[in-house]
């Protein structure tokens, strides 16, 4: 379904450049969850974001592939890129707020989908927000993080992509919200040829979430592997220095 092959990520600055990503290579399945742990600074952000090319190219170069249904991402022209964006492969920011344009009201990204009303008043009412003619009156300084987090996710389900990529969901989110969104995104995968990446440090989310489970640190990725098998024996001095560092919150 999607093949990722990261030669190598570089950061360009005014005196230097600095390589974050190098040999990464993985493939997302159909009906599956695939979820990236690692600390801040670990480059997880940056990752996720060259699959869909959402890194500024003035400050990343990037060396490497991104095969989506047998096409190169990296290949795209402008126009086919964004289509990609638009209708296969959604990206949910964890700073959700600040990808939307502040000027405009929530109902203009809702009526860009022109999706049935049945099928967005039940999203939001799933996720805990106002319904549509109170929501899409607002601007979206005026929510907070963590609804402008649910109400990206609902925007990203109701695009029907294949794909669906998450930065840090359960951030600035308690355990309630998180359960919504464990129990919808287990649900998409499910659908068609659906799958789903996500990037946490959020373990216990990820161990009742995920189907495979990999771990970044110093700019390379372990190979994904099973729930059980990456918790219980992970052989990485670094992961288990991670693991242990890391508070559990506990999901139903």
């Amino acid at each position: 379904m999607l093949q990722v092959k990261i030669d190598n990520i570089y950061l360009n600055s005014t005196n230097s450049t600095r390589e974050i990503i190098s040999n990464t290579k993985f493939e997302l399945a159909e009906n599956k969850i695939y979820t990236i742990l690692g600390k801040n600074g670990s480059g997880k952000s940056t990752l996720i974001k060259s699959i869909t090319r959402l890194l500024n190219e003035n400050n990343y170069k990037i060396s490497g592939s991104v095969i989506f249904n047998g096409k190169n991402i990296y290949d795209c022209p402008q126009n086919e890129l964004l289509k990609f964006r638009k209708e296969k492969i959604k990206y949910v920011f964890q700073d959700a707020v600040n990808s939307f344009d502040h000027l405009k009201t929530l109902k203009y990204y809702f009526k860009l989908l022109a999706k049935n009303s049945d099928e967005t008043d039940e999203l939001l009412k799933y996720f805990l927000l106002p319904n549509s003619d109170n929501l899409f009156k607002m601007y979206p300084y005026e929510i907070s993080g963590g609804m402008s987090q649910r109400v990206s996710f609902v925007l990203a389900l109701l695009s029907h992509p294949e794909i669906i990529i998450l930065d840090e969901p359960t951030s600035g989110i308690d355990s309630a919200i998180a359960n919504l969104f464990l129990l919808k995104l287990k649900e998409f995968v499910k659908k068609n040829k659906n799958s789903s990446l996500l990037v946490t440090q959020d373990i216990s989310f990820a161990e009742k979430i995920s189907d495979r489970i990999a771990y970044l640190s110093n700019g390379k990725l372990s190979d994904f592997r099973s729930v059980d098998d990456f918790l219980n024996d992970p052989g990485n001095p670094l992961l288990e220095k991670f693991l242990l560092a890391n508070n559990k919150i506990e999901y139903e």
